[in-house]
């Protein structure tokens, strides 16, 4: 059940959204990579990076004390995501978040068995990364800015219903 709560952490924390329900804090030191699809030095990227960290504090995460970050960045370059999901998979990251789909693919070619979350993908079902949204299988899930406007809208439509 941990590691279930630990990957949706891991997917809220990635949109910068606050989750309702706290975190468990685990027992041991929890290693997450972060395969980013820009440079290192571009500011989007540093600011979506920041962003993930103040949300995982946010759901009681800090780093050095129960969790580890490790970077690498793609640099939009096949070769090098490749070289980077194979260093966090080697690493042994319990989960991997992968922004943008080359991420996702170089992730996908390096391993089925770590949990990876996905952020900034477009059509994940059509570049075949999940069969369902609704039920991914697999290793890889995440979300895209379609699923953030579905639910969203759905809550605004329950919200009114209500109100009125």
């Amino acid at each position: 059940m941990r590691r279930r709560e630990f990957v949706a952490a891991i997917g809220g924390a990635a949109a910068a959204w606050p989750l309702a329900a706290r975190a468990q804090h685990a027992q041991r030191m929890r290693r997450v990579g972060v395969l980013m699809n820009t440079v290192s030095d571009d500011a989007e990227g540093q600011a979506r990076l920041a962003a993930f960290h103040q949300g995982l504090q946010q759901l009681g995460w800090t780093v050095g004390h129960n969790v580890r970050i490790d970077c690498r960045w793609g640099s939009a370059d096949a070769e090098r995501g490749r070289r980077g999901a194979a260093e966090l998979v080697a690493l042994g990251s319990d989960v991997i978040l992968a922004s943008g789909t080359p991420s996702v693919v170089a992730l996908r070619q390096a391993t089925d068995r770590i949990p990876v979350v996905f952020a900034l993908v477009g059509d994940p079902v059509g570049a075949g990364f999940v069969e369902s949204l609704a039920r991914p299988t697999g290793n890889v899930t995440g979300f895209t800015a379609a699923n953030l406007v579905s639910a969203l809208s759905g809550w605004n439509y329950l919200k009114r219903s209500r109100l009125a």
